[in-house]
């Protein structure tokens, strides 16, 4: 194995995840990248091959801990000890009350929620024998408020936030940091399925520069674009009837 940092990122085959395994690549990592679809990871590898960097294909369902904990193994016999966990997988689907479906909701927190957990399960037991390392968990503004027909992956993101802000104060000492992304709405082929509006709606490249700078920065935490971050935050202090006002009226539908 050569020499350099080794970063896994999940849900790399786009969007996101792809923008940050470019990125990632081009500061000197060897960069594992796991999604389910294998042909997507093929294009990216080969992208960053093309570049001079370093990329291994692991082809996964992050929400089957077998599958995670056999791309974490596969990764660090092939590129080595995992240096940068960026676990950025996600899945968004509408929740609507006259359709309930707890089996959805199930799926959307194992994507979002569980493919975080096993990940981090998987790579942290490592990084504490070394005494360093980065777990980077991209969770959503959705989490600290619940917005219109998002009931499911609203739940599932701030499951996400508490593990690692929790994670983040009980590794404090123990070489091993934390960072929790929160973005708003970024235009990526999940959000282009939307049907409501996306206010502060940021372009996928800005989203990707911002976050590989926190990642950099190894901040606690980051938010973003600040006007929405500052509306939510906010929003947890507004009287609750106000909140689901106002949060009713910025989601309406599009027009179809």
């Amino acid at each position: 194995m050569s020499g350099g940092p080794v970063a896994l990122i999940t849900g790399a085959s786009s969007g996101m995840g792809r923008g940050l395994a470019m990125r990632l690549a081009a500061d000197g990592y060897r960069v594992g990248l796991a999604a389910r679809r294998a042909q997507p990871l093929e294009e990216l590898a080969a992208d960053i091959r093309s570049a001079g960097g370093e990329a291994l294909v692991l082809q996964c369902d992050v929400s089957v801990r077998e599958d995670v904990y056999a791309a974490v193994e596969r990764c660090r016999r092939e590129l080595g000890d995992v240096d940068l966990l960026v676990a950025n997988a996600g899945q968004s689907e509408m929740t609507l009350v006259d359709e309930l479906d707890s089996g959805m909701i199930e799926q959307l927190m194992g994507v979002n929620f569980f493919g975080v957990v096993y990940a981090v399960e998987a790579v942290l037991p490592g990084m504490l024998s070394r005494g360093r390392g980065q777990i980077v968990g991209v969770s959503s503004l959705a989490g600290y408020g619940g917005l219109p027909r998002t009931a499911g992956y609203s739940a599932a993101k701030a499951a996400v936030t508490k593990f690692l802000e929790s994670l983040r104060v009980d590794l404090r000492g123990r070489g091993v940091d934390v960072t929790v992304i929160s973005p708003g709405y970024v235009r990526t082929p999940m959000t282009d399925r939307n049907l409501h509006s996306m206010p502060f709606l940021v372009e996928l490249d800005d989203a990707v520069a911002r976050i590989h700078r926190a990642i950099v920065k190894r901040a606690r935490a980051y938010h973003f674009p600040w006007p929405l971050a500052s509306f939510v935050w906010v929003g947890q202090i507004f009287p609750r009837r106000m909140y689901d006002w106002i949060v009713s009226r910025i989601n309406r539908d599009k027009a179809r």
